[in-house]
């Protein structure tokens, strides 16, 4: 080897192979995501050993219904609550794991980026040979490896459990409400990662997320239960989730690819300001 080529070997950079930073942090995390999925898990297997009771007392829970307010009957989703279809929607997969999944997202998001760079882990991890977009779409990567993780144990305990519990739901169905309940985490968590790599502030990337999913929700439940507000329901990702009932109708190829379309956006403008903003390292 020549003079030249050691000197050319020497002046060359190193890189971090791939999954150099997503494998450490997932290994890190692995303790407390096992015990996510195992909750969320446990929640809907729950939920689901009441059907028995719901569905004996099917004319009594119909008549529990039509006694309530007909505008929170919609906003809450319960107007089918003895099918079910219509159980599962307004239970496992209404609200209780869906406000569950959101917050181990934006809480996850929230901590992967923009905290680290807060407490001056992510400095150090950057004097390292890695670039900033590798730390940033391997950060990103293993907060959708986590969603997915906890999607999956949902999605297998209410496979499992429903037979047991007499609750007939078609498996292309629960993949179906399950596809869409991971694209809204997915979105949600990308924006609020995305959010805390623009600002390195991990207060913002919480208030961002949060706030969306809120806001998401409480579009969701007026557009659905006021008349003349039912544009929100076109603008709200829970809706987007959510709004055509893929429990009894199957995949809403729109409301996918409008939460794909968030997703992917909101990566990409995060991606943009980490390389560009100053990080002081």
């Amino acid at each position: 080897m020549t003079a030249d080529a050691v000197t050319q070997q020497h002046q060359r950079p190193a890189t971090a192979p791939p999954g150099a930073v997503a494998l450490p942090v997932l290994r890190q995390r692995r303790r407390p995501l096992v015990a996510w999925a195992l909750a969320v898990a446990a929640l809907a297997a729950m939920y689901i050993a009441f059907w028995p009771s719901i569905g004996a007392d099917g004319d009594v829970m119909a008549a529990y219904v039509d006694a309530l307010p007909a505008r929170l009957v919609d906003a809450m989703g319960l107007g089918a609550i003895a099918t079910p279809a219509g159980y599962l929607a307004s239970t496992v997969y209404g609200i209780i794991c869906p406000a569950l999944l959101l917050v181990l997202a934006v809480g996850s998001a929230a901590q992967l980026l923009a905290a680290v760079e807060e407490d001056g882990t992510l400095e150090l991890e950057l004097t390292s040979p890695v670039s900033r977009r590798q730390v940033y779409l391997e950060r990103l990567l293993a907060l959708w490896a986590s969603l997915v993780v906890v999607v999956a144990a949902l999605t297998v305990a209410v496979l499992v459990t429903s037979p047991l519990a007499d609750l007939e739901i078609g498996a292309g169905r629960l993949l179906a409400v399950s596809t869409g309940l991971l694209a809204l985490a997915l979105a949600v968590g990308t924006l609020t990662l995305a959010t805390g790599a623009a600002t390195g502030r991990r207060t913002a990337a919480l208030a961002v997320g949060a706030g969306l999913a809120v806001a998401s929700y409480v579009a969701h439940a007026l557009g659905t239960a006021v008349g003349g507000a039912a544009w929100l329901t076109d603008v709200s990702p829970w809706s987007w989730y959510l709004g055509d009932d893929p429990l009894a109708t199957g995949f809403d190829v729109g409301g996918l690819l409008l939460l794909a379309a968030l997703t992917v956006v909101a990566a990409v403008a995060g991606l943009v300001a980490f390389e560009r903003r100053d990080l002081m390292v």
